[in-house]
């Protein structure tokens, strides 16, 4: 049970207007997170190096409001913040998850507190009110589709579409993540399931593809040439591309996966004026920014992509809803596991 003096400070900075959603006096969360002298951020939606720069950048238009950057993996993230929730041991301020099925249980188990940015209403119509309830928000979007090292496989050779990984030509050729620790890769393996059927995996087995955890992780293995295609982010494949290694996308023809992830603020947060002016901060156009130039999709209208990358509006995507991740991520992690082991 809060008491009188942590349920001032959990309002500090937040006014009730309309319906009774939450909205920020900017100035006076600003003046309470000065106080306060920082966040916590778990996130799984950049990399390491993307969101220390978005801390760092915070700080910069925040004097003296540090953010600590914890970077994990999806499903580690939430297993750790649990821990902390049980433990009565809560360190972190702001949850950024891949797997919108962990903001889902976390609002209904009332462990998120009830906030509605300012600028909620300024991004772009596929990111604005991810929860219409107003417990978690869009910070960033991307795309799963299919990434090959072009070294070693030429554009015309490269699989068109999803089922062509099953084919014999990519035996042992193939890398994956893992759905139970990445929020990106248990989504896609449950559009997957969803559109071919268990089967699918069943045959990828069979094609011997190099596991890794992160998403992330697939990017590194084509670059290194230990795999030539995958089932891969597009942030973090034309990231590396920009970095001048041999990787391009494939959109595959049956569609890319649009992930649209959000981050929710803790209601027990150590720090609840910090954490609410950082999710502020997540949804403006410099954290835009820097979402396209590391190749992410750009949750602002008018931060567009960067040349030779195709916005998830000019190609053929599909999405899952957040009830379907809710249930079914859970279900595939283990499937998953019968199938491929580990």
């Amino acid at each position: 049970m809060l008491n009188r003096r942590r349920f001032s400070s959990l309002l500090a900075g937040v006014s009730l207007v309309g319906t009774g959603a939450a909205r920020a006096d900017l100035g006076a969360l600003e003046e309470g997170a000065r106080k306060e002298g920082g966040l916590t951020w778990y996130t799984a939606q950049t990399d390491g190096e993307s969101a220390e720069l978005i801390g760092r950048r915070f700080t910069a238009r925040y004097p003296g409001v540090k953010v600590t950057v914890v970077r994990t993996t999806a499903q580690v993230g939430y297993e750790r913040l649990s821990a902390e929730i049980k433990n009565k041991t809560l360190a972190c301020d702001v949850f950024s998850s891949t797997d919108p099925g962990h903001d889902e249980t976390l609002k209904q188990k009332g462990l998120l507190a009830h906030y509605v940015p300012q600028s909620d209403s300024e991004l772009g119509p596929a990111f604005r009110a991810f929860d219409k309830d107003g417990y978690y928000h869009s910070t960033t979007g991307g795309l799963v589709l299919i990434a090959y090292n072009t070294a070693k496989v030429k554009s015309e050779d490269a699989p068109k579409n999803w089922p062509d990984l099953l084919t014999p030509r990519w035996n042992r050729q193939v890398a994956v993540g893992h759905p139970a620790f990445s929020g990106f890769v248990g989504t896609w393996v449950l559009a997957m399931r969803k559109l071919y059927g268990w089967q699918f995996f069943e045959a990828l087995e069979k094609n011997r593809p190099q596991v890794g955890r992160s998403i992330i992780d697939t990017t590194t293995m084509l670059t290194a040439g230990e795999r030539l295609v995958a089932a891969s982010s597009s942030t973090s494949t034309l990231h590396a591309a920009d970095k001048g290694n041999p990787l391009a996308v494939m959109h595959p023809t049956d569609g890319s996966l649009l992930i649209v992830a959000a981050s929710a603020i803790l209601a027990q947060a150590p720090n609840p004026n910090a954490a609410r002016l950082f999710v502020e901060f997540l949804q403006s156009q410099e954290v835009a920014r820097i979402s396209v130039e590391r190749r992410a999709e750009s949750l602002r209208p008018e931060v567009v992509s960067l040349p030779g990358a195709k916005p998830f509006t000019e190609i053929k995507t599909f999405q899952l809803t957040v009830a379907e991740t809710l249930k079914g991520i859970p279900e595939v992690i283990e499937q998953w596991r019968d199938t491929f082991g580990g």
